[in-house]
């Protein structure tokens, strides 16, 4: 079996070998068991916890409403207080994970799917080809976000998917751009020469040689990505172009918090800290499973 390197110096093995799970859980322990990657293991376990089971966990329905106690104190009924509804903020944070992640994953999903073919085409195919995709990135890339954002809630409207598909047309043109350029660097190698030699078809040097190569590094990409999708989500979701009011979200809470930030500062504070906490997870966890994957990046950045 070869073995294949790629131009950050990391070297990627087919996923069939032998020593694949060795390797994997060589990763796995690096990540886990450096200061950096342990914290950010721990925030990021917490945060899929809490996403996955936010109903069974959360003490109250997220949209009941109790005027009685609206902006109640943090107390032993509600741990986190209430909002101006009197709704539990405890049990919209945990609800609003559930969204938060919910966006973030899909995604970051049809943007992957919808990258990998587009920059494989780019990277492998004609150089018309190339310059074609290169200048839809780049139109694409070049667009304000929050104008983009307003344009498509006007022509579609808030809610969800509207959100997942301004996310999509921001981190398309990014993720295709490295498997592009991974797949240039790729393509000149001994071992795709030899599959062109044998005189091996398209498909199966982009889906069973470069595809291997480049999807790590795209991978490691999205992960240190979901923060900026999240506060994302969050910021739009704020400024109304995004999830719909009725819906719990980190955005929404911070919305409402500064509706009433006069009276009390606790949604603002509800709002706000998940996502610094979710920013710092995936950030950190994101580093740390590059420095792992890429032993040569992590020894040049250290003094």
């Amino acid at each position: 079996m070869v073995v294949m390197e790629i131009n950050t110096g990391t070297s990627i093995r087919n996923p069939v070998e032998p020593g694949f799970l060795r390797r994997a859980g060589r990763v796995a322990s690096q990540v886990f068991f450096t200061p950096l990657g342990g914290i950010g293991c721990t925030l990021v376990l917490l945060i899929l916890v809490i996403a996955l089971f936010a109903p069974a966990l959360a003490p109250y329905s997220p949209t009941a409403i109790n005027v009685k106690e609206r902006l109640a104190d943090p107390s032993l009924h509600h741990l986190l207080g209430t909002d101006q509804l009197g709704r539990d903020l405890l049990s919209r944070v945990m609800v609003g994970t559930q969204t938060a992640m919910m966006v973030a994953m899909s995604a970051l999903s049809i943007a992957l799917l919808a990258a990998l073919p587009l920059g494989l085409i780019a990277g492998y195919g004609p150089r018309w080809l190339d310059a074609c995709l290169i200048l839809v990135f780049d139109s694409l890339s070049s667009l304000p976000m929050i104008m983009l954002g307003l344009a498509i809630v006007v022509l579609l409207g808030p809610g969800i998917p509207t959100v997942i598909l301004v996310i999509v047309i921001y981190s398309v043109p990014s993720y295709a751009r490295l498997v592009r350029t991974q797949t240039l660097s790729l393509k000149s190698r001994d071992f795709i020469k030899a599959e062109q030699a044998m005189n091996a078809s398209t498909p199966r040097i982009l889906f069973g040689h470069l595809l291997p190569n480049v999807i790590g590094p795209l991978l490691i990409l999205a992960c240190l990505d979901i923060s900026t999708v999240i506060t994302l989500e969050a910021g739009l979701s704020f400024l109304g172009l995004g999830v719909k009011p009725q819906v719990p979200s980190w955005g929404n809470i911070l919305s409402d918090g500064f509706s009433v930030i006069r009276s009390t500062a606790l949604p603002v504070i509800a709002g706000g800290v998940p996502l610094i906490l979710a920013t710092i997870g995936f950030t950190f966890f994101g580093e740390a499973l590059r420095d792992a994957l890429d032993p040569k990046l992590a020894r040049e950045r250290k003094p």
